[in-house]
């Protein structure tokens, strides 16, 4: 057999993480090689946020040309050809792949990039093969092999899809379950409401978009059933999935009453997993945790000295933005020494359903446990741009720590809510007071108004309670 290749830092997958871990190793000076199983870019680029964003922003389109009569402009109603938009879902692909994903860098840098080599697997702590063929020996590893949809040990379980299922579709399904009301789930479901499809949404869990503040869960959800969704919340346990002329049926049970429902496709989207299975970790010495993820350190090391994790693959915190983050610190300690911690950074999350919700920092259950807070809630249905959109649904909350003024959550539902709470997430990150943030003139009229009216409303309570406070003392 052909001896391997030696190299310096060999990266498993090239998804943001892997991406960013290739290219880190490389601008130090390492001989680093990036392998993947499929096309550059990775689940994020061809099977995950820029298709699926691409998805949300046709259903936005959508929405936005059924309000044009408003505005005094005649025009037909909307149709959506389907099969064309999956053309320009994998146009954009192609574009993030060649303009947006790093090669042009990654190749200066001196990376050697091995595309479409199949699967990888340890046959030495020190060795990779793939299915291709590729045989690489390397002084240290990054493991940025993503994720895949987790699948449930349920009888028929077969006869359902992941959202990666899609792609596949010719058409719009006329109707659709989705079982898992999480991130993921919500977009789907949300998406197909927009294209026509009639949906259910059931979710296990008290209530859908769990991790999310608990008025932004309420907002949500209504909003959905408004929009005509199905939402079925603690809807109990699955029996099982089975095969009908029209579709498929689930059949569940709560309480020992049994029920069912019945659609032409069953998405499920009830979690996330590391996709570890053909890496052959043992091999190599990688432990994994209780729920199948590699375990990392704060360094992002393995149980393996010479091996590192980072992304989707580690189970903490499954974000492109973080992925990059992790990538960054795991190509750094790969490529040099002393090593480097995963910042404790400010988090904005959000997702593009109809409408957005965004977070950045903690929710108002989680604050109140450690900080005595003052929230201030602005309605989408009081401020100008929205008013002026005609996109009057939603809020923004802001989290305020009464004692140091700083801001500590910022939860937004409503148009351009991801893009809003990113300005909270700076001064939240730059541990600005929120009166020091009420006195920055943002334009007029825009969405960052929304937040910049909150902050005035936060900062004019916390100032009318120091006032108080001091005329109790003079009296």
């Amino acid at each position: 057999m052909k001896d391997p290749e030696s190299m310096d830092v060999v990266v498993i997958g090239a998804g943001p993480a892997g991406l960013f871990a290739a290219l880190r190793a490389g601008d130090l000076g390492a001989r680093t090689a990036l392998v993947t199983r499929d096309a550059f870019g990775g689940m994020a680029a061809h099977d995950g946020p820029v298709p699926v964003r691409t998805l949300a922003h046709a259903a936005r389109l959508l929405r936005d040309a059924r309000q044009l009569g408003r505005y005094g402009i005649s025009v037909s109603e909307p149709v959506l050809d389907y099969s064309r938009l999956l053309t320009r879902v994998r146009e954009v692909a192609g574009d993030v792949r060649a303009q947006a994903a790093l090669r042009e860098q990654i190749d200066a840098a001196g990376v050697t990039v091995h595309e479409h080599a199949g699967a990888a697997r340890f046959v030495a702590p020190h060795t990779v093969e793939t299915q291709g063929g590729l045989r690489l020996r390397a002084e240290k590893f990054i493991l940025c092999s993503g994720g895949v949809s987790r699948r449930l040990p349920i009888p028929g379980f077969e006869l359902t899809a992941t959202h990666s299922d899609a792609w596949s579709l010719t058409a719009v399904p006329p109707s659709m379950l989705v079982v898992g009301g999480g991130a993921t789930g919500a977009q789907v479901a949300s998406i197909f409401t927009a294209f026509g499809t009639r949906v259910q949404l059931f979710e296990a869990g008290a209530r859908i978009l769990a991790t999310e503040d608990e008025d932004v869960s309420t907002a949500v959800a209504e909003s959905f059933r408004q929009a005509g969704m199905g939402v079925r919340e603690a809807f109990g346990s699955i029996e099982r999935f089975e095969k009908t002329p029209g579709g498929v049926r689930m059949v569940f049970s709560r309480d020992g009453v049994r029920d069912s429902a019945e659609a032409a496709l069953v998405v499920v989207a009830v979690g996330w997993t590391a996709d570890t299975s053909a890496l052959n970790l043992a091999a190599a010495g990688v432990e994994t945790d209780s729920r199948g993820f590699v375990r990392v350190d704060a360094q992002l090391r393995t149980s393996a000295p010479h091996i590192f994790a980072a992304g989707d693959v580690t189970g903490r915190m499954m974000l492109v933005p973080q992925a990059l983050q992790d990538g960054f610190v795991a190509g750094s300690n790969a490529a040099r020494t002393p090593m480097i911690t995963v910042p404790d950074a400010v988090s904005p999350i959000g997702s593009f359903t109809d409408p957005e919700y965004a977070q950045a920092g903690l929710t108002e259950a989680k604050a109140r446990q450690t900080h005595d807070v003052v929230v201030a809630r602005v309605r989408f249905d009081s401020t100008t741009r929205t008013l002026i959109d005609g996109r009057t649904n939603g809020f923004c909350k802001l989290i305020v720590d009464r004692a140091t003024r700083r801001i500590l959550g910022c939860h937004v539902v409503g148009e351009r809510a991801v893009d809003l709470v990113q300005t909270a997430a700076i001064a939240i990150a730059a541990g600005m007071p929120v009166d020091a943030l009420a006195r920055v003139p943002l334009s007029f009229p825009t969405y960052p108004g929304v937040l910049g009216r909150a902050a005035a409303i936060a900062a004019r309570q916390l100032q009318v309670d120091v006032d108080r406070a001091r005329l109790a003392e003079l009296l």
